[in-house]
């Protein structure tokens, strides 16, 4: 019952995690650009259990990419007219241009999860999700997007300590909401809906990676390794930038008087006398 974990691995060194995780981020600089550059447009969907460790991927991803370029979609709760509107609409209007990426924090799997268990959709709408899904994607790739999709995998052990760890962090309560604690009494229900969604929409155009994240340094290496493996992108020629010699000043320039400016209080001053 459930999702089962592979068997238990080495903890990766904080040096080498620190060190392989900028040399991945290096490669999706290089990733960025040459999107940039080729107008490519690439979708990466983020999926699984709460607490699986979905955001903190999307961080390591993001880091040190251009906002211009790469942006991260998630959606809030849809409201009343979106309600009225065909299923994926609200979706598409987050979908990449030419030279983006966007990372989907969750998506329309978003009826085959969560709206599926807590009965948020009707049985009909449900169906209809499962049939017309595979039929969305088949446009978008057919439109020459790049779609990925991943599934953050972790026990259910490992959830629970997670919940647990945030119940009394100032900086990620907000991350804990009644609707997690759903997650931890409907698990069979959650591990059935995952079950059934990939049955139809594990396809061979649009496949569906898992990613174990009982470790969480683990899964964001594994995780951005295995996107940069599946996009053929190839390193971009940048052109030379020569910073130049600094310009001579007449020296009639006088800044205004300090005082007539509103300055920032030097708050790290009063930390260093304390």
């Amino acid at each position: 019952m459930g999702e089962k974990k592979a068997a238990g691995s080495k903890k990766i060194s904080n040096d080498l995690y620190e060190a392989e995780l900028f040399r991945l981020q290096t490669e999706l600089v290089k990733l960025q650009e040459w999107v940039r550059d080729t107008g490519a447009r690439v979708v990466v969907v983020f999926e699984g259990r709460d607490a699986a460790g979905k955001g903190g991927a999307i961080k390591r991803i993001t880091e040190y990419l251009s906002p211009r370029v790469a942006h991260v979609a998630a959606l809030p709760v849809p409201t009343d007219r979106e309600r009225g509107q065909w299923y994926y609409q609200r979706y598409i209007a987050h979908l990449p241009a030419r030279g983006e990426i966007v990372l989907f924090d969750r998506s329309w799997y978003n009826r085959a999860g969560i709206e599926k268990v807590m009965g948020f959709c009707t049985p009909q709408e449900y169906v209809l999700f499962l049939r017309q899904t595979p039929i969305f994607e088949q446009m978008l790739l057919d439109d020459g997007i790049l779609l990925r999709k991943y599934w953050f995998s972790v026990s259910e052990a490992e959830q629970l300590r997670r919940f647990k760890a945030r119940l009394h962090d100032p900086v990620r309560q907000w991350k804990l909401s009644p609707m997690d604690l759903e997650s931890v009494y409907r698990w069979e229900d959650y591990s059935r809906a995952k079950d059934e969604m990939m049955v139809h929409t594990d396809t061979p155009a649009s496949p569906w990676y898992v990613v174990e994240s009982d470790i969480k340094k683990h899964a964001r290496l594994n995780m951005i390794a295995h996107l940069l493996s599946t996009i053929d992108y190839a390193e971009v020629q940048k052109p030379e930038v020569k910073l130049p010699d600094r310009p001579v000043v007449s020296g009639s320039y006088q800044r205004p008087p300090r005082e007539l400016s509103k300055y920032v209080e030097d708050y790290v001053a009063t930390l260093i006398k304390s």
